[in-house]
């Protein structure tokens, strides 16, 4: 005889914990399980367009660095272009386009080498400014936030940009923007993304 299931609860959620960074960037966490990390190369040394460092930290609602984050890196090529099985040698040889990154336990800094991506279409005939996607995971943080990273020297495109221009007040639109300075002759784009308070970043339901 069936019995009813109504007593069943549905199960807690729980946040994603210490174990994230074993499962998802072991090396990072001090286990040698792989003999390459995935995603931890983006361009591959084969990507055309100019080599850039993205750095940065997570900041929380009292101004303190968050110690303990995974952010995923997806972006396109230097012609707009993502890496994807449809599209057989549109991207160059090595380029995946993806990478999976964590703060610097000590500091929370976190950063990654890459090349800066083109514009890519949109909807409609729209042309998406040039960008990186990213997805953040921490303890504390239930569901994943996926936001944008824009580059101020790329302001024309960006005025243009579909995704931008969703945002109805110009200061939100300037937390989705990387600061571009030179560090040792190499470019870096600084993006603190701020999880709440003052100036908090632009997060995407998506």
């Amino acid at each position: 005889m069936a019995q009813s299931l109504d007593y069943l609860k549905e199960t807690p959620s729980q946040t994603a914990g210490p174990y994230v960074h074993i499962g998802l960037a072991p090396g990072a966490a001090g286990f040698d399980i792989y003999g390459q990390e995935l995603g931890w190369d983006i361009a591959g040394p084969n990507a055309q367009g100019e080599r850039i460092r993205v750095e940065g930290l997570v900041i929380d609602g009292t101004g303190s660095p968050v110690k303990d984050v995974l952010l995923e890196v997806w972006q396109a090529n230097a012609a707009g272009i993502y890496a994807h099985p449809e599209h057989p040698g549109a991207v160059e040889d090595g380029f995946r386009g993806w990478g999976r990154v964590i703060t610097d336990f000590a500091t929370g800094e976190w950063g990654f080498d890459t090349v800066k991506p083109g514009a890519v279409p949109g909807r409609n005939g729209t042309v998406q400014a040039p960008h990186i996607n990213l997805w953040i995971v921490a303890r504390g943080i239930n569901v994943g936030l996926n936001t944008r990273l824009y580059f101020e020297d790329e302001a024309e495109a960006n005025a243009a940009d579909p995704v931008i221009n969703m945002i109805e007040w110009e200061n939100r639109r300037q937390t989705l923007i990387a600061r571009r300075n030179e560090t040792d002759g190499k470019v870096v784009y600084r993006f603190d993304i701020r999880l709440q308070g003052e100036n908090e970043t632009v997060f995407f339901d998506i």
